[in-house]
């Protein structure tokens, strides 16, 4: 069947079951890049209903994929955060207001966490209480594994001590905390679309990570990262994970995904011509 915009349908059942189950304000996006005219919507000549339910699958699968390699980074950060800051600090320096260079984002991500430990159902919260009372905060090895990924950042960069922040980005073969305090912001923005079920194979990213032009381990050439496009930000992701998991397959599982949808353009994500050869992607 073929729609007067010039899209063709080949199983109308089939088109109609599947935006039964994702709305058509959903799926729009995925049908964009097929348009010819986007004030018209008129599709480009050849263009199929199935093509755009392809790219919306590779979607999908990749929002899975970013999604596991997050859980270990956000996993990992939550450590060192706790580990470093607890041995510089004590175990309430995340409460001590006078490490805080803005106080009422301190004041917000004291809310934030109070938030957490009345609703959590923890085990080791509740024997903490039932050991300790509720006088206090808990120390931050029990508190902080409570608090979301975008609190504990704002808690990382919100904090004073340099010298301890510069030790976790050198944790991970990054030279500076800013860098590493850029890549924490432009991963939770990623983070979030993947939780929510945002497209992201072609999105234009909110937040931009530094990109410096060496690195201790394997990197790319950032001549050639825009770096509010998805192959920027996955390329941090990636060096992130080889920092933590150097037997990881997040890059050999990405180019099987890749593989497996042949139709989607890389160069949708930012990716440049020669990116699979990057030492990064090897």
């Amino acid at each position: 069947m073929l729609l007067g915009c010039g899209l063709v349908i080949n199983d109308a059942v089939a088109a109609e079951s599947f935006l039964t189950h994702v709305s058509y304000f959903r799926f729009a996006a995925y049908l964009k890049p097929l348009e010819a005219d986007h004030e018209t919507h008129q599709f480009k000549a050849g263009s199929t209903f199935g093509q755009a339910v392809s790219m919306y699958g590779f979607d999908v699968e990749l929002r899975r994929l970013i999604f596991s390699a997050m859980q270990k980074i956000e996993i990992s950060l939550r450590s060192n955060i706790i580990h470093y800051f607890s041995l510089a600090k004590g175990p309430f320096w995340f409460f001590d207001e006078s490490c805080a260079a803005d106080k009422h984002n301190f004041l917000e991500n004291m809310n934030s966490i109070e938030r957490e430990l009345q609703r959590t159902k923890e085990e080791f919260i509740k024997d903490h209480y039932l050991k300790y009372g509720r006088t206090a905060f808990p120390p931050a090895w029990k508190t902080l594994e409570l608090a979301s990924f975008g609190c504990l950042t704002k808690l990382f960069v919100n904090f004073t001590d340099v010298k301890t922040k510069k030790k976790i980005a050198r944790s991970y073969g990054l030279p500076q905390h800013e860098v590493l305090e850029s890549w924490m912001k432009s991963v939770i923005a990623l983070r979030n679309a993947c939780a929510h079920h945002a497209r992201v194979w072609n999105r234009t990213m909110p937040r931009m990570p530094q990109l410096p032009a060496r690195l201790r381990y394997k990197w790319i050439n950032v001549e050639d990262a825009a770096p509010n496009r998805l192959y920027a930000v996955l390329s941090c992701v990636v060096y992130w994970l080889n920092s933590i998991d150097p037997a990881n397959t997040f890059v050999n599982d990405f180019k099987a995904l890749l593989k497996k949808y042949p139709s989607v353009d890389p160069a949708a994500m930012g990716m440049p011509a020669g990116w699979a050869s990057e030492p990064l992607w090897q």
